[in-house]
């Protein structure tokens, strides 16, 4: 059975006026104000406002009307006044009840009329001098019930405002048309009307309107909100640029490759909205008593009024105000809101950093994670390499051989070649002019220089090519036993020097293993690649269990392991080598600029390439579970303290007289009850995390380590 995306109730999956579809997706409300919020929320807050206006000066002069003055024609001027507050301020409650006794469900809008009604009514029959009943008249009580629970309403719908999704928020605010070129002219067209492939001008400080890529013009752009990437990015011929993201310098053509449903932020959009809807276990046993709570706490009422007013000496006005007190003092949209209010916080917190879960229960598992295994390559290191070493053979010096070195592999595109280039430019030695430069496959790269022949030949090869290493022995040693690539150098065959290549280790990933190991959560690295290459890396960032060599189905089968064992087991991987251990973990984390096969499995994909975001996924996803059950220990705590206290709990110790302000108290600390969870939602998102540098431990305290990799 579906629940009602805002206040948290159940209800029945009926084609009628109370369902919506949005993005592919039905929803359904247990009222028409509830749809409403959802669909307008801007709209209805207004509206509410505009409610609110009416019912406070009433309220207050109905307040005035019954304790600052008497007679009948006091009463009467309230009454009027109170049957005002009943049907326009009030009118939302009766709708509500009125759906909710058409579709057989309960809802707070059922109690809150019925509770408000019968004040009023009694009141009415006191005025209208029905005989028997004692001259007291409760028009202000009907009317501030009406009135602080729509205020807690307003507020409600105030925070529920702030706690939204950034990246929800910047669908809203997409550019509606775009600057189509069409051979030598320009035209604005409307957005629906570009199809992939179209050139697009941006303009500086107007937001892109598609996915794409630059094709002339560079700037930068600011991706904070769709990535969390904080500072400008620049952007070039070629650079992919993000619907709804914002260019900050110079006007750049764009060619369109995704459009509306198709682009990034909508895909985002799509997995917030199914992460919202996402139910924890613990979550579905409040559903249960929410559904069956409406119809308890109406007889409670009903029980708590016959009996004061049977064996308790109470009257027929202190019974009319038992039963008002029990009906609106009750909070069940607390039950139904505990988790959506958590998650709506917490999946748009972790988005607005980069973070996203799918899967209804993506959030829960990643709570639950105790053991990360993670790939080597382009998840702790990235895909570029570094040129580490240079060790020249006597005469030969370091500069020379750099030079060489960057001459032959002027023309080469391999990532060995553009590391000896950035190495030569950084250090100002110019590339050497190689002529007659011929790239070998799998070998190296030859060419000649003052009429002698260079190459640059690739370590596996120079020794299946029998070039005499005995000159560099000791430097392929050491290389070797370091796990770096290395390539060596020879003038007419000779070797002349030897060149040391790297893995880059991504900023971050080391203090990110120190913040997943402080907060109890094991770090294993699992890699194809060789053991000496694993275990360097494994020691610069802290790693103590790694497996080295491992093929893709050996990936699942340690993961496996580890599940057998008891761990709950996160896999952190970026290519299709990873997916399947990706699939097969409790949760599958998916790197930014992984194949689609890994993302397409992944729970959790981390929109920046960066293993650092590992912590902050993890540590949101506890905070988020553990806000959950505070929640809903609020809502059960709220309602097993008050409802008793309603009912005439205190009565023993205080008397029947307290029922003269309890009905009062019972609005305000509704009122306060379902705001406070939407409140105590909203400090997920407070502090702002430290990147890699923070992770909520399991049983709830925070860990910290040194955010310096």
């Amino acid at each position: 059975m579906p629940t009602d995306p805002v206040c948290g109730m159940f209800v029945e999956a009926r084609d009628d006026g109370l369902r919506l579809v949005r993005e592919n997706r039905s929803y359904f409300f247990c009222s028409a104000s509830c749809l409403s919020a959802f669909a307008e929320p801007e709209r209805a807050r207004r509206r509410l406002a505009r409610r609110l206006l009416v019912a406070w000066p009433l309220s207050v002069v109905i307040l005035f009307l019954t304790y600052a003055t008497s007679g009948e024609l006091a009463a009467v001027l309230a009454g009027i006044l109170a049957a005002v507050v009943q049907v326009y301020p009030g009118g939302p409650f009766y709708r509500g009840a009125y759906d909710a006794i058409r579709h057989r469900v309960g809802n707070m809008d059922l109690l809150i009329a019925v509770a408000t009604t019968a004040a009023f009514g009694y009141s009415v029959a006191v005025v209208a001098g029905v005989s028997g009943l004692p001259r007291a008249t409760y028009f202000d009580a009907s009317a501030l019930i009406v009135t602080l629970i729509l205020t807690g309403n307003y507020l409600e719908q105030l925070t529920r405002t702030r706690a939204g999704s950034a990246v929800r928020r910047l669908r809203e605010i997409l550019p509606r048309t775009a600057s189509r070129l069409m051979g030598d002219s320009e035209a604005e067209v409307s957005i629906e009307a570009v199809v992939p492939g179209d050139l697009l001008r941006v303009r500086p400080g107007v937001r892109f309107p598609v996915d794409g890529a630059v094709r002339v013009g560079t700037t930068s752009a600011d991706e904070s909100l769709l990535t969390g990437e904080p500072g400008p990015v620049f952007k070039g011929p070629g650079s992919s640029v993000l619907a709804g993201s914002t260019n900050l310098e110079a006007a750049v053509v764009v060619e369109t490759r995704r459009i509306g449903a198709d682009t990034f932020v909508a895909e985002v959009g799509a997995l917030l909205t199914s992460a919202e809807l996402s139910r924890v276990p613990l979550q579905r046993t409040a559903d249960r008593l929410a559904a069956a709570f409406v119809p308890f706490v109406l007889l409670l009422a009903v029980v708590a009024a016959v009996a004061w007013y049977l064996f308790g000496g109470a009257g027929p006005t202190t019974a009319t105000l038992v039963f008002v007190t029990v009906a609106i003092t009750a909070c069940p949209c607390a039950f139904g809101i505990a988790t959506p209010a958590a998650i709506i916080v917490g999946t748009g917190r972790a988005a607005e950093e980069g973070v996203l879960y799918r899967g209804e229960d993506a959030i829960e598992r990643a709570a639950r994670v105790d053991t990360v295994l993670t790939d080597k390559t382009g998840t702790l290191t990235s895909g570029t390499v570094e040129l580490v070493g240079v060790t020249p053979v006597p005469p030969a010096r370091e500069p020379e051989v750099l030079a060489l070195a960057a001459g032959v592999e002027a023309a080469s595109d391999h990532v060995l070649a553009r590391a000896v280039r950035h190495a030569a430019a950084g250090r100002g030695v110019a590339a050497a002019a190689v002529s007659e430069l011929r790239l070998d496959p799998g070998q190296g790269v030859r060419g000649v220089v003052d009429g002698r022949a260079v190459a640059l030949v690739r370590g596996a090869a120079a020794r299946q090519l029998g070039v005499d290493l005995s000159s560099v022995e000791d430097a392929v040693r050491a290389a070797e036993a370091a796990g770096d690539t290395w390539s060596v150098l020879t003038l007419q065959s000779e070797p002349v020097g030897l060149l040391r290549f790297r893995a880059r280790v991504m900023a971050g990933s080391g203090a990110a293993v120190r913040a997943l190991e402080a907060a109890g959560i094991r770090v294993v690295m699992v890699t194809g690649d060789s053991e000496a290459a694993a275990l360097a890396v494994a020691r610069e960032l802290g790693v103590a269990d790694v497996h080295a060599g491992v093929l893709p189905a050996g990936k699942v089968d340690l993961v496996r392991k580890y599940q057998f064992e008891g761990h709950r087991v996160a896999f952190v991987g970026d290519g299709i080598n990873d997916a399947a251990a990706i699939a097969a973990a409790d949760v599958g984390i998916a790197i930014g600029t992984g194949s689609e096969v890994a993302r397409e499995v992944g729970r959790v994909l981390l929109v920046r390439p960066e293993f650092a975001e590992v912590p902050f996924a993890l540590s949101t996803a506890r905070r988020t579970v553990r806000r959950v059950r505070a929640n809903l220990a609020w809502a059960i705590g709220y309602n097993a303290v008050l409802l008793p206290i309603a009912a005439g709990a205190l009565v023993p110790w205080l008397g029947l007289g307290i029922y003269s302000i309890l009905p009062i108290l019972g609005a305000v600390a509704m009122a306060i009850s379902s705001t406070t969870v939407v409140a105590s939602s909203l400090s997920l998102r407070w502090p702002r995390p430290a990147r890699a540098a923070r992770v909520a431990s399991p049983s709830g305290v925070a860990s910290g380590a040194s955010a310096t990799p």
